[in-house]
């Protein structure tokens, strides 16, 4: 059993809740719970009351280039899910909080930082036999004023990649082993596309998103046994400049999370072109 959140010694305790706690704010007006999945037929088929659904296709990306929405497409978004810059939004989803993590990633870019997740995600709910619905919640539509994105402390892009590269800064892969050896060109169980060669970007050390929760329940592991992981995998510290990657920046956004977060080391970035970009990259080299 894994231990209580306060019990773990992360250095941001309140980024995350239990399912106790979200079961027992279901009606708080001041909160709003968003599930965000991989599959988004999930959230149709059911979900914690009153949650809202941002589907990271199509409500976090832009329509016609690879990138993220824009501000007047972000305060859009949150006006159509009821949230004020005040609202509290908790973070869920499948794939013990892949996308969770990626979404609130997105929200970080636009400073809405009233953000927590909830520890262990859609399957905990699910195990431990809590309600779900099919209703879908309305909500009054708010008045949300953004700043504009800002890609500079928490986003890397190809070329600050190229430049961890003659810095021999740290670079974490958090792809299984088979992606990160070149086997694969994605994940376990999935189709093999996504980019035109195999392998990792040179220098990165693989530790593998999956490490850092507990298999039995996805809940995140204690910051001493994470501490402990990224340093001795790549000298993952504080004082360092970190860049996490994977296929297209999803469970590297769950790294950067637990680095960022429960750690608190405070220069991590999330390389979100990550595999996708850098294996199709002319020029540029890699590793097997």
């Amino acid at each position: 059993m894994s231990l209580d959140i306060s019990q773990r010694d992360y250095a941001r305790p309140d980024v995350l809740v239990s399912t106790d706690w979200v079961a027992a704010h279901l009606n708080d007006p001041g909160i709003r719970i968003i599930e965000s999945n991989e599959d988004p037929l999930l959230y149709a088929a059911g979900h914690i009351p009153g949650a809202v659904q941002v589907d990271w296709t199509h409500d976090l990306n832009d329509a016609v280039r690879r990138d993220y929405l824009k501000k007047p497409e972000f305060e859009t978004l949150m006006s159509r899910i009821g949230v004020t810059p005040q609202t509290t939004v908790i973070f869920y989803g499948d794939k013990n909080n892949w996308w969770a993590t990626y979404a609130f990633w997105v929200f970080q870019l636009f400073g809405h930082s009233n953000a927590k997740v909830m520890d262990g995600g859609r399957a905990k709910w699910e195990r431990e036999g809590r309600p779900y619905t099919r209703e879908i919640p309305k909500y009054a539509p708010t008045t949300y004023v953004a700043p504009h994105r800002d890609d500079s402390k928490i986003r890397a892009f190809r070329d600050d990649v190229l430049k961890h590269l003659t810095t021999q800064k740290p670079l974490v892969d958090v792809r299984s082993a088979a992606e990160y050896t070149g086997e694969r060109l994605h994940m376990p169980d999935y189709p093999n596309e996504g980019a035109l060669r195999g392998g990792h970007i040179p220098g990165a050390k693989n530790v593998p998103w999956s490490k850092a929760v507990n298999p039995e329940d996805g809940t995140f592991r204690p910051a001493a046994d994470l501490r402990a992981l990224y340093a001795d995998e790549q000298n993952v510290t504080p004082d360092n400049d970190v860049i996490t990657y994977c296929r297209i920046g999803e469970r590297s956004s769950h790294t950067w999370f637990v680095l960022t977060y429960l750690l608190g080391y405070p220069n991590v970035r999330n390389y979100d072109g990550s595999w996708t970009e850098w294996g199709n990259l002319v020029g540029v080299p890699i590793e097997r």
